[in-house]
């Protein structure tokens, strides 16, 4: 039976605990471990004596022998493995005082999206498990703040987490009848250290992907870039299975870093394929069909300027074998002039025949130019196809750029903060 004289009289119970260690964080099963000293205060009505008539203020007794608050914490989740504490203080006023360590293993909603900058905020609520508010009512028995500093003090146990701050409210409830437990709630915010994440996972992901920002330099139509490329690949994705342990494991909500890592991986993929399509350009553009003219607008006028390589609008010059044809033409036309002689002296048989010669030369001169002028724009077409290719590989270039310096920015930023 609860001490009081009169049983519609509640009884006050001050609550309040001094972390001592953060043990872990199980991001699968959204549980965070620590070990707490718990205090209980509270006043027993039927006890007291003269301090100094009995010599003493203050004596423990087995906790067997009073009356215990049922207090519980709601987010507990397995049993308190912690050495129990057989003893309670009980004071001359009758206040008695219970305190001993519970190994906590609480639900908490765990957030990992900025993993590893995550920070972390678990309650721990205290209420009685039987008893209504109109019976016992919990109270914070000490400062938030100097809870934090007294933990801070104390802790020896932290592993990757760190303490930031403790901070406690009553848990409102809007029920006047009083058929409801009085709640109050302790708030703990964790922060994840980062550095080892940092140099095991972020920094080596953004080197490997520099290394192959480099590549670029490399000449396109060497088959050295594409298998340069293919080795990164297969080093990155043994990287990631290697790393694989250190990355939350949680069905919740998906980690940046992750989605980073994906980048990482998609860039060096397109970065191959690029490769790929360069090469074929380079070496199958003779063959293929003039440019289309919205591939010619996008990407040799709009796309080219964005990358600084801008379309060549010089007009083709006259190749040497289409002068050779044109001066052989005119002094095939001046012999057959002057093999024609003066007007006159010349029969209509020979007349005929070098007419027939003349005829037959400039078709033969007609076709050798026809084909000239094809392998000049099959020239123009294969060097536009090229230029594609370039253009194309200027800016996957640019966009590698980008990518690392926002990364590389972004990881210092939020690894100083």
């Amino acid at each position: 039976i609860r001490p009081v004289e009169n049983q519609l009289t509640y009884t006050n119970i001050s609550v309040y605990f001094t972390l001592y260690g953060i043990l872990g964080v199980d991001e699968k099963s959204q549980l965070l471990i620590t070990y707490i000293w718990t205090f209980y205060w509270w006043k027993n009505e039927f006890i007291s004596w003269d301090p100094v008539q009995c010599g003493t203020n203050n004596i423990s007794l087995p906790k067997e022998k009073f009356w215990l608050p049922d207090i519980v914490i709601n987010e507990f989740m397995e049993e308190n493995k912690a050495p129990s504490v057989p003893y309670v203080y009980l004071f001359n006023d009758g206040t008695m005082r219970n305190s001993f360590p519970v190994r906590v293993v609480s639900s908490c909603n765990l957030n990992i999206y900025t993993f590893p900058f995550d920070i972390q905020n678990c309650s721990l609520t205290f209420n009685s498990y039987i008893y209504y508010a109109t019976e016992i009512r919990v109270f914070l028995g000490r400062d938030p703040k100097t809870i934090t500093e007294l933990s801070k003090k104390v802790m020896t146990t932290m592993g990757e987490w760190e303490l930031m701050d403790i901070t406690a409210k009553k848990v409102p409830n809007d029920d006047e009848s009083g058929l409801y437990t009085d709640m109050l709630a302790f708030y703990i915010r964790v922060r994840r250290r980062a550095t080892m994440y940092v140099v095991n996972l972020l920094l080596p992901s953004c080197f490997l992907i520099t290394v192959d920002l480099f590549s670029f330099l490399l000449p396109p139509q060497s088959v050295d870039r594409s298998s340069f490329k293919m080795t990164l690949i297969l080093g990155y994705t043994v990287f990631l299975l290697i790393m694989n342990d250190l990355l939350p494991i949680t069905g919740n909500i998906i980690p940046l870093i992750n989605v980073f890592f994906s980048l990482c991986l998609a860039l060096m993929v397109a970065s191959l394929l690029e490769t790929i399509l360069i090469t074929n350009l380079l070496s199958n553009s003779p063959d293929f069909s003039p440019v289309p003219r919205w591939i010619r607008i996008l990407v040799l006028n709009f796309l080219g300027c964005l990358v600084c390589m801008p379309r060549k609008t010089e007009k083709p010059k006259k190749s040497g074998m289409q002068g050779k044809i044109e001066r052989r033409k005119m002094s095939a036309v001046a012999e057959m002039k002057s093999d024609e002689g003066p007007p006159g002296t010349g029969g209509s048989a020979e007349e005929d025949e070098a007419l027939t010669e003349l005829k037959s030369l400039s078709r033969v001169l007609q076709a050798v130019r026809c084909e000239v002028e094809q392998q000049q724009k099959g020239q123009q077409s294969s060097e536009e196809w090229i230029q594609v290719g370039f253009i194309i590989d200027r800016l996957l270039f640019g966009l590698y750029i980008v990518f690392i310096s926002v990364s590389f920015i972004t990881i210092i930023i939020v690894w100083i903060n």
